[in-house]
């Protein structure tokens, strides 16, 4: 093993020496299901009389299961994946997976034995082979050998998947899923392989397989279930501390190892989109602004330590919120983001990945709604890739708990969604950020809503210079109608319009809120003290309980995003050696040395941002309660009217 940029890595000499073992439990072995059923293959392949078969992988090791074997048990994968079609040939595929299969075995085997020797696992094994394993150390004993399985499990499942990532083109992907993954043994590493290369071959056998991207896709959506249900298993267990400590990485195939996070192979997404320029989006000051902020924090993240620095100063949001009425710039936000990201990231040679979670995710099928979610946020917060995911009308998407129109895909959603926004397992590194967007947030649940960091008004335009500035902007340039008393944009300067926005918080906009506002300063005078401001906080609560400690959080994260109120230069975008290229201490510095002092003025300015449209959701969600009631009562009223001329008949 040796350390480089705190990674370990796993020697190449060592994943070889596996190869035979590996290459053994492809060939063929035997296994009793323990908890999955054998499943009924949904075809029967035929072949025509005299046709041969493939060739055949024939083991010389005792005991071990051959192709004139009929005990139901046997496996084979090797056998399995050859004849998941009709070409009596192999193909490049067939022997890519193959080969990824053999590699992800004995990277798996090799990443268990590193465990072993840093645990005393090793040692232990030694003794129990012996007979000298006394009882006082048999409990331990049995930990470490699960934590190992789990180990093993969970980096065979993410190095095949991260081999198998850049087989398809996007042309071939499919949307092929696997069944539900059960067969997972912890008893040792050894039955935990045996057990899951036994499923594979099982969802295989059971599946329509036609194409080879069809069964690529197939391993792939095995291994990512395989990974999602081993971390859950691996949560909390302190014995697995060494292992998620440490990061591995393996040179030949660049793959790293961190914990139980998948590690996909980093490409960007190719997008179909219609970017926007910040100076075609035409009011929506303080959204712009924090938006274009944020493209630029993105671009901060070391891909070297994988994490970015102002995740660890402060300052960076992960999730927002950006409602308005519609047509009012929320999908022109996006593109204008999305299209700064993607040309950073061109420029400096990132990997970008766009996703957005629309409403073809919601699924009928139990649980299918979950898969989506999860993948969808697997695929953006891939620490290997600048991520940007986007869920427009999140309001229709996310269902909101004891809301009876919510259906179970929705509510689904909603669980997958606040557990990955705030959650135990919740990790910031700072290479992605997620926005919500909708024109009703009313509808939004409240604990998600409030899991959105920071808030963005997508107002549009607002004053006489907005509507000319838009007008001229949409017109095009086939006229000549004169301008006239006007200069075009200059209400979008956005450093001034910005400041103005701002200025305009330093009372509150929603009358609720105003009202607090105002007894709080009539009875303690100014806010300019802590105590003071935390007393205005109390009374906000006081007026709405759902202002909570979520709230408070909130609040601050954006005065921190405001002590950092300010634009990376331009310049260190173009130019990538000036800044996205220094290592992670430099940049931490320099952005460090950008830094202003929080005063008063931006707190009381992000409380009143905050409340006004905690406040304003409040209101809407109200009326639209008793719009609702009212509704019911007419309808119920109605009903009693006809079955009493309905009894009277």
């Amino acid at each position: 093993m040796t350390t480089s940029n705190d990674l370990m890595e796993l020697k190449e000499d060592k994943i070889r020496e596996k190869y035979p073992l590996a290459e053994t439990m492809l060939e063929g072995f035997d296994h009793t299901p323990r908890i999955a059923a054998k499943r009924e293959p949904d075809r029967v392949q035929e072949r025509s009389p005299g046709l041969g078969t493939r060739r055949r992988f024939r083991s010389t090791t005792p005991g071990l299961v051959t192709r004139s074997t009929a005990r139901p048990e046997g496996v084979q994968l090797s056998q399995r994946i050859l004849e998941s079609n009709d070409d009596a040939l192999t193909s490049p595929l067939q022997a890519s997976l193959l080969r990824s299969l053999r590699r992800a075995l004995s990277v798996a085997q090799v990443a268990s034995d590193q465990f072993g020797d840093q645990t005393g696992l090793a040692d232990l094994k030694r003794s129990n082979l012996a007979g000298t394993l006394d009882a006082s150390r048999k409990d331990r004993f049995q930990q470490l050998l699960s934590a190992s399985a789990l180990i093993s499990l969970h980096v065979f499942a993410n190095m095949t998947d991260f081999l198998l990532s850049g087989l398809l083109s996007a042309s071939q992907e499919t949307d092929i899923q696997c069944g539900e993954v059960e067969e997972i043994l912890i008893d040792n590493d050894q039955l935990a392989l045996h057990g899951t290369l036994w499923e594979l071959d099982q969802e295989i056998a059971s599946a329509d397989i036609e194409t080879d991207a069809q069964l690529i896709g197939l391993v792939t959506s095995f291994c990512e279930q395989l990974m999602e249900k081993v971390a859950l298993r691996a949560e909390g267990n302190s014995l697995l501390q060494p292992f998620t400590d440490a990061r591995y990485r393996v040179e030949a195939d660049e793959f790293e190892i961190t914990g139980f996070t998948p590690a996909a192979r980093a490409r960007s997404t190719s997008l179909a989109m219609a970017f926007k320029k910040p100076e075609e989006v035409v009011g929506n000051h303080i959204a712009k602004y924090q938006a274009m902020k944020l493209s630029k924090m993105l671009m901060a993240y070391d891909f070297e330590r994988k994490l970015n620095p102002f995740a660890e100063l402060g300052g960076f949001i992960f999730t927002f919120m950006g409602d308005g009425k519609p047509g009012t710039g929320k999908t022109t936000l996006i593109q204008m983001m999305a299209g700064l990201i993607n040309d950073y990231c061109s420029n400096a040679g990132y990997p970008f990945r766009y996703q957005n979670l629309s409403t073809d995710s919601i699924d009928s099928y139990q649980g299918k709604s979950a898969q989506n979610a999860k993948a969808f946020i697997r695929t953006v917060t891939d620490p290997n890739v600048i991520g940007f995911g986007t869920i427009d009308d999140i309001d229709q998407l996310a269902g909101k708990r004891g809301d009876r129109q919510s259906s179970a895909g929705q509510l689904e959603i909603t669980a997958v969604l606040m557990e990955s926004f705030a959650g135990a397992n919740t990790v910031v590194r700072g290479n992605c950020t997620f926005g919500m967007f909708s024109n009703y947030p009313e509808n939004v649940d409240d604990a998600l809503r409030q899991r959105a960091g920071a808030r963005f008004l997508v107002d549009g335009p607002q004053t006489r210079e907005d509507y000319i500035d838009i007008l001229h902007l949409l017109i095009g340039k086939n006229h000549s109608i004169p301008t006239g008393d006007h200069d075009l944009f200059e209400a979008q300067a956005i450093k001034k319009a910005v400041a103005a926005s701002y200025d305009r918080h330093s009372r509150p906009q929603e009358d609720a809120l105003m009202k607090v506002f105002e007894n709080v300063e009539a009875g303690i005078g100014r806010l300019d003290t802590i105590a003071k401001l935390g007393t205005y906080l109390k009374a906000i609560q006081e007026a709405d309980e759902r202002f909570t400690g979520r709230a408070i959080k909130n609040i601050t994260d954006a005065i921190k995003v405001r002590a950092m109120d300010f634009e990376l230069p331009d310049e260190w975008m173009e130019d990538p050696e000036l800044f996205l290229f220094k290592d992670y201490e430099t940049k931490r510095s320099m952005i460090a040395d950008l830094a202003q002092p929080i005063t008063v003025d931006m707190v009381i300015q992000e409380i009143n941002r905050y409340a006004d449209s905690e406040f304003r959701y409040a209101d809407k969600s109200d009326e639209v309660a008793i719009d609702n009631a009212v509704r019911d009562m007419q309808r119920m009223e109605e009903a009693k009217r006809r079955f009493m001329e309905m009894s009277r008949s």
